[in-house]
């Protein structure tokens, strides 16, 4: 009788060592371990997860991010991130640090209006600012640090416009010292991603006849 028992719980053991041998192995099939590849781009995900909600748009009389703001307003209709879009006032050192700039204030005006515009082709709201700084790169700088930001988005363009370094010398100095990661758009000759957007404006209206 006992050895009619032992048997039966050999019989029972070795079915339960069966049963999870192939349990694991259908787990194993169905969750493969994950490879270096798919472990680089889930992190890469949450670090573009984690940029979203911080990001700032520049623009100066040196960096034309046109191209590059609809770009971030693709991004923004994308991952519902907030933008802000600032253009940098440079102020001489032969004016007063908070000195009006009437000419570069209607132009800043104008490029912040084009902005706007853009976002609104996507129903996308922005935050605005114009800031007066010594220095395009210290304005740009000290906005990120005030806003915490985690991309900064700037845009340059491959014909070599600007004097001294090919990228702008207050680019190189923002790429160089900015507390968080910041994205250069280089536009191409042929290129059309980064394609300049072209902006609607509205007709002006009519005016009344006086007679």
């Amino acid at each position: 009788m006992s050895l009619e028992i032992h048997s039966h719980l050999v019989g029972v053991l070795v079915a339960l060592g069966v049963l999870m041998a192939i349990s694991a192995t259908l787990y194993w099939m169905l969750h493969p371990p994950s490879t270096m590849a798919e472990r680089a781009a889930r992190e890469a995900q949450r670090d573009v997860q984690d940029l979203i909600g911080s990001v700032i748009v520049v623009y100066s009389e040196e960096i034309h991010s046109e191209h590059m703001m609809a770009l971030a307003v693709r991004l923004a209709q994308r991952e519902r991130a907030e933008l802000l879009v600032a253009y940098i006032i440079e102020v001489p050192l032969t004016l007063p640090p908070d000195a009006v700039m009437e000419k570069e204030q209607r132009i800043a005006l104008d490029v912040l209006a084009t902005a706007e515009a853009i976002a609104r082709q996507k129903s996308i709201e922005i935050r605005t600012e114009i800031v007066g700084a010594r220095q395009v790169s210290q304005g740009v700088l000290d906005l990120a640090r005030r806003y915490d930001a985690h991309l900064i988005v700037l845009g340059a363009y491959h014909e070599g416009k600007y004097a001294g370094a090919p990228l702008g010398r207050a680019i190189e100095m923002i790429a160089a010292n900015a507390p968080c990661d910041v994205l250069i758009g280089v536009q191409g000759r042929r290129g059309r991603i980064l394609k300049k957007p072209t902006v609607t404006k509205q007709p002006a209206p009519a005016e009344k006849s006086t007679n």
